[in-house]
């Protein structure tokens, strides 16, 4: 719950182990923030013939945790992080101006408030944000919300951001499955072996100074555009 005054809440020593359960939850598919809904392209990449196969899959999601998450959603995660840490809504404004500059269509700049606003709405449910001002900043990215999240739950900088290239590493498997559609095993196949770019992903993007940030995924967009006016849809983006 929220201290008296406006301050974050602190995790005492007989707390020790909630920061990793806070973890999961905040990445668990079942948070109701929308995530398990979107494809961010997926669907009318399987549509238009781009992935097929589970190794097309494979292939789709390693360009875009390298050329995308580690180059544009992590660091920015890590600052956000940085900024709850120093209570400076006016630095998490100016991240999160940058994020969504790099959401490359509308689809994409919409999934990101649209999850924002669902994060924001659960953390003041919880008692997470003491002041109002933080709220609308918070409701423009779900991202930041993690991050606000995982600052007030002790959760490090780094584990929340494996926790959230995890997150989104599962639900747009899912969504892969479902749509080429995969059986569940080779789903995990396929998990099983993307986990394992994650580590050195995060890796690039602490080392990512902030003129260095930012990612451009010409596939990503053109799915993600097409998508927009596809003709039957299973998935919000």
């Amino acid at each position: 719950m929220a201290m008296p005054g406006g301050k974050m809440p602190t995790i005492t020593s007989t707390e020790a182990g909630l920061p990793l359960l806070r973890l999961m939850h905040l990445v668990s598919p079942s948070l109701p923030v929308g995530g398990f809904t979107y494809s961010q392209g997926i669907e009318w990449a399987v549509e238009a013939g781009w992935i097929r196969t589970a190794a097309d899959l494979d292939a789709w999601l390693d360009d875009q945790l390298h050329q995308g998450l580690a180059r544009l959603d992590l660091p920015l995660l890590l600052r956000m992080h940085a900024a709850a840490t120093a209570q400076n809504p006016v630095a998490m404004d100016g991240w999160i101006d940058w994020l969504l500059a790099g959401r490359e269509t509308a689809e994409l700049r919409a999934e990101e408030g649209n999850r924002g606003r669902a994060m924001a709405a659960l953390l003041t449910a919880w008692g997470l944000v003491p002041d109002p001002i933080w709220v609308q900043v918070l409701i423009r990215s779900q991202a930041a919300g993690l991050a606000y999240a995982a600052c007030a739950w002790g959760i490090a900088p780094r584990d929340m951001a494996l926790g959230y290239a995890w997150g989104w590493l599962e639900n747009l498997t899912l969504a892969g499955i479902k749509l080429v559609p995969l059986g569940q095993t080779q789903g995990q196949q396929l998990l099983q072996r993307l986990v394992t770019e994650i580590p050195g992903a995060l890796g690039r993007a602490v080392d990512l100074a902030d003129a260095d940030i930012g990612s451009s995924s010409p596939a990503l967009a053109i799915a993600s555009g097409l998508h927009e006016t596809q003709y039957t849809r299973l998935f919000r983006s």
